[in-house]
């Protein structure tokens, strides 16, 4: 067998007899590595057998050499030692570079998939899990769930190999001795037993109440000026104070556990000591089996290097009890169901002409709830369509769908004829730029939220969708132009820029169907105009389905639509729809 594999099913089997499932899924990462895992085997291996050698030497010489006054073989027995404590140290050196090399590939590995797998996480999943609690299970819990791996090898690997070649040693010195040294371990595997058995809940309990704590101060560092305004830094202060001693609490209890758990297994080394010692020492008073002094001697170094590892294995003990309690969470994400079509599916035709067509549509964010009911509604190619209604009318629903944010229960929406169920999200997405309500910018330079929208795209280009969305000014008077950081959600630029930088994004993406959320933001008159003539250039040549909120938006659509609860209303041009004198004339006499 490799020695990769080797050490994967070491591994495995102490993983077995904790009852670690989630961690054991861990070891796939390690056989993506067998040179660094087999170069760590070996000198993990060397490095432990080499210990008995040690006492070996120092049997000999207490025995033999002093008592011979042998001094020609003296000096090369010193020397002997000298060397295998020389190339102990020196093999654990490398044994360390490699060890290191492997835990940040390792980590490298899972956190990329652990990303990636968000990515392809449909947004429904994301509406119930707070970002601070994500953010800890990417960076905290990928790292606590690598070192039952990285340090299991160091501790659980070397420790194994180490005590059973002491205790091989032992019992051929002195069987009857080696027997009393030992008898100790049985205890130490029921105690290890008692420890681990109600312990996930424990470690569990500590991993989430270090989440909530860190969703909380995501929350309020992102909230911060809503905190201030309204005076809320006491009563937050008591919120952060609930949670960090609910955590304080959580860490007591694992605390209390170990704080018993520790020096009994301690004792109970020290209990093999004292048999050692009372046992060996009757058997060289009294001669029994060639029991002799420097025996004796050689029996305490030898139990010394018998119950250090041992030692290391209780602390592996509680490190794997910790690293599974956050394996479980990092393998609850990474178990969760992908979107549907995230990576598959029929691409779109192409050139896409931008047809869109709804027929009977009926969805609900959650069951018995509906939000929207057989709604059914078109735009041709280049047509502007506007959605109006109450808040809550089910508007920007409809955006979602058309997105495949979520997927619609009932009814069909199609786009150039090709149903949107059957096509790639990826495919999808290209060919629609979405301009949200709320103008959302990364904590980034202006140039690199804009290339998000196309990658490649060259200065030149940028500058002309910055022209085309009235941004050029502005951003020509920022200190670095492009390499201008705009700040966390570009709280550096004021709303309206924010809106036509948005606006440039998806200028820059130019693609055949724009959604069109717009702000409702107050600006003053010129900003106002300037956006304005951005969502016009926006809008040229291409379908358009706009949530308006603007009366120049809605006087200017193709064709508006009134949602209702959920249902379409009222249907026609701004005109017929004054006519009809109902819910739509009501909002436009209010937007006035």
């Amino acid at each position: 067998m490799p020695s990769g594999g080797l050490i994967a099913c070491i591994l495995a089997r102490f993983g077995q007899l904790l009852g670690v499932k989630s961690v054991l899924r861990v070891l796939g990462y390690l056989r993506r590595y067998p040179l660094l895992g087999g170069c760590q085997f070996v000198c993990a291996a060397v490095m432990a057998a080499s210990v008995i050698v040690f006492p070996l030497v120092t049997r000999h010489v207490t025995g033999t050499i002093i008592p011979e006054k042998d001094y020609e073989a003296f000096i090369p027995w010193v020397l002997l030692a000298f060397l295998t404590f020389f190339l102990k140290d020196a093999l654990n050196c490398a044994r360390i570079i490699l060890n290191n090399h492997f835990e940040q590939k390792v980590i490298f590995d899972i956190r990329s998939d652990l990303y990636q797998k968000i990515q392809r996480l449909p947004l429904k999943w994301f509406d119930s899990r707070r970002t601070g609690d994500i953010m800890t299970r990417v960076v905290e819990d990928v790292t606590a769930m690598e070192r039952v791996l990285i340090d299991g090898i160091e501790l659980g690997l070397i420790s194994m190999i180490q005590i059973f070649a002491v205790g091989i040693t032992m019992y051929t010195i002195n069987a009857e001795v080696a027997l009393w040294a030992t008898l100790p371990v049985p205890f130490l595997m029921t105690g290890a037993w008692i420890y681990t058995r109600n312990a996930r809940s424990r470690y569990k309990a500590q991993r989430d109440a270090a989440s909530d704590l860190n969703a909380l101060l995501h929350d309020n560092i992102a909230g911060i000026r809503q905190i201030k305004a309204y005076a809320a830094e006491a009563e937050e202060h008591k919120n952060f104070n609930r949670l960090s001693n609910t955590m304080r609490r959580a860490t007591l209890r694992v605390m209390k556990w170990w704080a018993f758990y520790s020096p009994g297994m301690s004792f109970l080394n020290m209990v093999g000591y004292a048999l050692v010692l009372g046992v060996g020492g009757d058997a060289v008073m009294h001669g029994e089996d060639g029991m002799t002094l420097s025996d004796l001697l050689t029996f305490f170094l030898l139990l010394s290097l018998f119950y250090e590892p041992v030692g290391k294995l209780h602390q592996l003990n509680q490190m794997a009890l910790s690293s599974r309690a956050a394996a479980d969470r990092v393998f609850e994400i990474l178990d969760s169901q992908d979107e549907p079509d995230a990576t598959t599916g029929t691409p779109l035709r192409s050139p896409v002409e931008g047809s869109v067509v709804f027929e009977e549509v009926t969805f609900a964010y959650e069951s018995g709830q509906q939000t929207l009911s057989k709604v059914s509604l078109s735009a041709q190619p280049g047509q502007t369509i506007a959605l109006a209604g109450s808040t809550g009318a089910g508007k920007s629903t409809i955006v979602n769908l058309l997105c495949r944010f979520y997927e619609y229960d009932q009814g069909s929406i199609s786009i150039d004829g090709q149903e949107l169920k059957n096509l790639s999200k990826s495919y999808l997405r290209d060919s629609i730029g979405y301009v949200t309500q709320e103008a959302f910018l990364f904590n980034g330079t202006v140039r690199e939220n804009l290339t998000l929208a196309r990658r490649r795209a060259s200065d030149d280009e940028i500058w002309r969708a910055l022209e085309a969305a009235r941004a050029a000014d502005f951003v020509h008077a920022l200190p670095q132009k492009l390499d201008t950081n705009v700040g966390e959600r570009g709280v550096k630029l004021s709303g309206g820029e924010k809106q036509r930088l948005s606006i440039a994004r998806a200028l820059l993406k130019d693609p055949p169907i724009l959604l069109l959320d717009e702000a409702t933001a107050s600006v003053d008159n010129q900003t106002e105009l300037l956006i304005q003539q951005a969502l016009d250039e926006l809008m040229k040549n291409r379908t358009s389905i706009v949530i308006a909120h603007r009366l120049s938006t809605i006087q200017n659509a193709d064709q508006i639509y009134v949602l209702d609860q959920g249902s379409i209303v009222e249907q026609g041009n701004y005109e017929e729809l004054l006519r009809l004198d109902g819910q739509f004339a009501e909002l436009a006499r209010a937007i006035h």
